[in-house]
């Protein structure tokens, strides 16, 4: 596979948003992040699905570039001609507004266009976005697509890994993504679980106004909240598996029952990649097969494992307002591990966080809440077609909240609202304990 040279940034990208980076650089630099994640892979391993959730590589290559096409391109470019008529049906997501869609299910079976097809559409795409941002000023409607365009591809920067990762992984001899980063020191026992009390009351959850959201991240509300203790980091591995062994999955006074007939009708005894060998319990990850280390934090469950364990350590998941008031009181900064740092997986708890402060609130692991995905009071979806990006997805999802080893820096904030079915596991996703003050 090939990077574009148009759109090699010189420099080290900025995330989308980055106040001093021009509309140009900031497309380019996002753009190619996204071939960067890619390069590792064949054209066989791009065209390939693994499951009706996940999409291929091509696909989120070919529909990041249809975003722009359709959204921006299509109302803002003079004499606009799309690069291939059939492309609109073909990659489009699940906007009913722009027209019919290829069924998500059969995405794998697109072998045409090929691969070299698409990154000429994304050469394409890229270089009329060129020309159309350097008539600076924007117009409003064009730079508000634009951010909006960036943030869905950083979005599906997360989703390739993902969905690269179960395809991997469905491969028996556990091929790797990428090498494994330089062996570091062994990693000191995870440091003891200690709890921050929130004294609640009255808090304003959503998004501040400032910079980007999502619309599902508003209108900024007040809620109430009891008083309520965190866990100061992540459940870890060590942890999880001591639930695993004392039988935890086959108790089912520990699971919700819809969790229960989930777990028994798939055979689930442990999280997904998880496997037990002749040297011990190991885990698939991106770097290939790895040893299991007891001080990472547990990742892939579903809201049904999350939700059975915290039962299990007699505790309970956070609510989202609980995660949001305790993310903005107790870390303002939205520092943390995320794919920028190139691990592409959990790492233990820092050791230095001062007593009693919450750690990795910020990257990781996506944090399953026990919220339903609704709309917020007075919510109201974006205008346009675009209104389908959130609105229509509001019913039988649970909220996790802070981002993951693999969410782009810069992409995240405390406000921002992620949402899965309750089984879904092939995402970063772990758990924070959380507890009523008695």
């Amino acid at each position: 596979m090939r990077l574009s040279a148009s759109a090699m940034p010189l420099d080290a990208p900025e995330p989308a948003g980055a106040p001093h980076a021009s509309a140009c650089q900031r497309y380019a630099a996002v753009r190619a992040a996204t071939l960067r994640l890619a390069e590792p892979l064949s054209p066989e391993d791009c065209g390939a699905q693994s499951m009706t959730e996940a999409s291929p590589a091509k696909w989120h290559l070919a529909h990041t570039a249809w975003f722009f096409e359709t959204f921006i391109l299509e109302a803002h470019e003079e004499d606009f001609a799309p690069f291939d008529p059939e492309f609109r049906v073909l990659f489009n997501s699940y906007y009913q507004g722009v027209g019919a869609q290829h069924p998500r299910a059969q995405r794998g079976l697109l072998t045409r266009p090929d691969l070299a097809t698409v990154l000429t559409w994304r050469d394409d795409v890229d270089a009329r976005m060129q020309r159309l941002l350097q008539r600076e000023p924007l117009a409003p409607e064009v730079a508000g697509l634009l951010e909006l365009g960036l943030q869905h591809e950083q979005q599906h920067q997360e989703l390739l890994l993902t969905d690269i990762k179960h395809l991997l992984s469905c491969n028996p001899t556990w091929p790797a993504y990428q090498a494994p980063p330089a062996a570091p020191p062994p990693p000191p026992a995870a440091p003891l679980v200690r709890w921050r009390r929130f004294e609640g009351g009255l808090v304003h959850i959503g998004h501040d106004g400032i910079g980007f959201a999502f619309d599902n991240e508003t209108p900024r509300h007040p809620v109430w909240l009891q008083p309520y203790e965190l866990a100061t980091r992540l459940v870890t591995n060590a942890e999880y598996l001591a639930f695993v062994m004392a039988g935890g999955y086959g108790e089912p006074a520990h699971w919700l029952a819809e969790g229960w007939d989930w777990r028994a009708s798939q055979g689930i005894g442990h999280p997904l990649y998880w496997r037990q060998d002749g040297h011990g319990w190991c885990e698939f990850t991106l770097a290939g097969r790895q040893p299991l280390v007891p001080a990472q934090p547990v990742v892939h469950l579903s809201y049904y494992e999350a939700d059975a364990y915290a039962r299990w350590a007699g505790a309970r998941l956070p609510t989202e307002a609980e995660w949001e008031a305790a993310a903005t009181s107790a870390t303002p900064c939205l520092s943390g591990h995320f794919a920028d740092q190139g691990v592409l997986h959990p790492l233990p708890a820092p050791a230095d966080v001062p007593e009693g402060q919450p750690a990795q609130l910020f990257g990781d692991v996506w944090e399953w809440t026990q919220s339903s995905y609704a709309p917020y009071p007075g919510f109201t979806p974006a205008a346009g077609a675009v209104g389908e990006y959130n609105g229509k997805f509001m019913v039988n999802q649970y909220v996790l909240r802070g981002g993951s080893c693999a969410t782009p820096s810069g992409h995240v904030r405390a406000s921002y609202r992620n949402f899965f079915p309750a089984g879904a596991r092939w995402q970063f996703s772990g758990l924070r304990l959380a507890r009523d003050v008695r």
